[in-house]
């Protein structure tokens, strides 16, 4: 009997508590460090200019907010909102700016994000996760192609995989 209450007692208390983090008045969250943030930017930028094209690369925080730009030397002037747009949206609508260009197609359900303000469906937006969340977004513009900038997206996360990986 002795071992029955101490059984029960010891889930009262373990239950207890996973449900008084259910209360707790606070979440916590990760964000990228700006060095690492500056990594991903940087190696997003150098793939790129490998690759012959000039481009400007935004890194903002898991709420749109922009950590860390870079533009290479002769990308246009238009590349900083088009950059900082698309890392926005990624962030924002949790995908891939080349995906939600497709689902948001003329016709398409989801068409009407396109009427939205601050939404950028072209591609070159990705976000950053780690450990099942989402802890940045990237953004690249300035390549021909709208394929090429998230290619280049995605070598700027390639580059501090093994910084965020835990």
């Amino acid at each position: 009997m002795k071992r029955i209450l101490t059984a029960l007692a010891l889930l009262a208390a373990t239950t207890t508590s996973s449900f008084a983090q259910d209360d707790d008045a606070f979440v916590t969250f990760k964000v990228l460090k700006p060095e690492v943030a500056r990594v991903a930017a940087v190696a997003a930028m150098e793939s790129c200019r490998e690759q012959g094209y000039q481009v400007g690369v935004m890194v903002v925080d898991r709420f749109g907010i922009p950590q860390v730009y870079v533009r290479d030397r002769f990308a246009g002037l238009h590349v900083f909102e088009t950059a900082r747009r698309k890392a926005w949206t990624a962030v924002s609508f949790r995908t891939s700016t080349l995906d939600l260009a497709t689902i948001t197609a003329p016709g398409e359900m989801m068409a009407g994000i396109r009427e939205l303000s601050e939404p950028l469906a072209l591609g070159g937006g990705l976000m950053i996760e780690a450990a099942g969340s989402i802890v940045a977004g990237i953004g690249v513009s300035g390549a021909p192609g709208p394929d090429i900038d998230e290619r280049c997206a995605q070598d700027g996360i390639d580059a501090i995989l093994d910084d965020i990986a835990f």
